[in-house]
C-alpha cells in the first residue's frame, strides 16, 4: 500500500499544537467522514481507504498514513493538501 510520511517542525507549546491538530481532525471528519481519537500524544484517524496518525512531538509533527487502492492514485494531491494545512496551522 502506498504511504504518506511527513515530518513538519513547529514551535507551538504542546497544548496549542494539540488544539490545532484537533481542529484539523474536526475538519477532516466533517469533510471526509474520518473517524479519529487520541491515544496519548498521537491522533489516530481512519476511514475506508485510509489509516493514519499524527504524532505530536516536542518540536515536530509526524504524519503517517496508509492509502488503499483507490486513494493511492491521489497520493500526490493528498500529500500536498496535508502540507498546505500544516503550513497554515504550524508556521
Amino acid at each position: 500500500m502506498p504511504g504518506i510520511d511527513i515530518r513538519h517542525s513547529h514551535s507551538l507549546p504542546a497544548a496549542k499544537a494539540r488544539k490545532a491538530i484537533e481542529e484539523v481532525a474536526e475538519k477532516l471528519a466533517e469533510r471526509f467522514g474520518v473517524d479519529y481519537e487520541w491515544d496519548g500524544d498521537t491522533l489516530n484517524f481512519a476511514r475506508s481507504g485510509v489509516d493514519g496518525k499524527i504524532a505530536l512531538e516536542p518540536k515536530q509533527l509526524h504524519v503517517t498514513a496508509q492509502l488503499g487502492f483507490l486513494l493511492s492514485a491521489l497520493k500526490g494531491p493528498i500529500e500536498n493538501e496535508i502540507r498546505r494545512v500544516l503550513d497554515e496551522r504550524f508556521s
